[in-house]
């Protein structure tokens, strides 16, 4: 006797990789696919804001180092547009002031890439719960004390706009003006006021100081 079973889909939570590395996003692949829907993985920050638009993926895992658009500053581009996409960051920088960045533009997991087997399962699951996970080696009574509703949002010294920040780490990369232009759909006149007033802001004389204040802000590597 043969009895028909009716079947219940499980639909797993939709994730999207980003990250410069072939290596990691395959390591990641090993790592979540059980758990997960693993449902692209883009290299650069500029792809990522298109895929999520296009896979509506539940959780995006990236990097904070990728090239074109840094990962904090793709996560603010995403709050800004009204994404409600979760945002855990998998990096390689064990400083609080990354992860309290990170916080401020609205990740809800910053683990540690040397941690993510022990962690980012759990960081994401915690994601979807609507809850925020840190790291176990960076919660330090003073990163709890930042994480606390009313101090997500206190900002210290010079804060350049998004444009700002776009223009200055396509700079960093070594793009010419004519190149950013291209990039970010402006005229090359428009970078270059960009440029002229950060320089003005910060108080910088060189395009080399300007790159020097984008790789001690986390917006590009300072290794090549």
């Amino acid at each position: 006797m043969c009895a028909s079973r009716s079947r219940t889909t499980v639909h797993k939570p939709r994730i999207l990789l980003a990250d410069d590395h072939k290596i990691v996003l395959e390591g990641l692949r090993g790592l979540l696919e059980g758990d997960f829907d693993l449902v692209g993985s883009v290299t650069n920050g500029r792809v990522m804001l298109e895929q999520v638009e296009h896979l509506k993926p539940d959780v995006v895992v990236a990097d904070i180092s990728m090239p074109l658009l840094n990962g904090i500053d793709a996560a603010r581009k995403l709050r800004e547009s009204g994404s409600k996409v979760k945002i855990v960051f998998l990096t390689m920088h064990p400083d609080v002031s990354y992860a309290t960045r990170a916080m401020e533009a609205g990740a809800s997991g910053y683990v540690l890439k040397h941690s993510a087997s022990d962690e980012l399962v759990e960081a994401i699951h915690e994601a979807l719960a609507g809850r925020i996970y840190v790291s176990r080696s960076l919660r330090t009574p003073a990163m709890e004390e930042l994480l606390t509703p009313g101090r997500r949002h206190i900002k210290s010294g010079i804060e350049l706009t998004t444009r700002q920040r776009e223009v200055l780490q396509l700079l960093a990369e070594g793009k010419s003006a004519k190149e950013i232009a291209a990039i970010l759909d402006l005229s090359p006149r428009t970078v270059e006021t960009h440029k002229y007033k950060m320089m003005d802001d910060l108080g910088v004389k060189t395009t080399a100081d300007l790159v020097q204040y984008a790789i001690r802000h986390g917006m590009v590597s300072g290794t090549t």
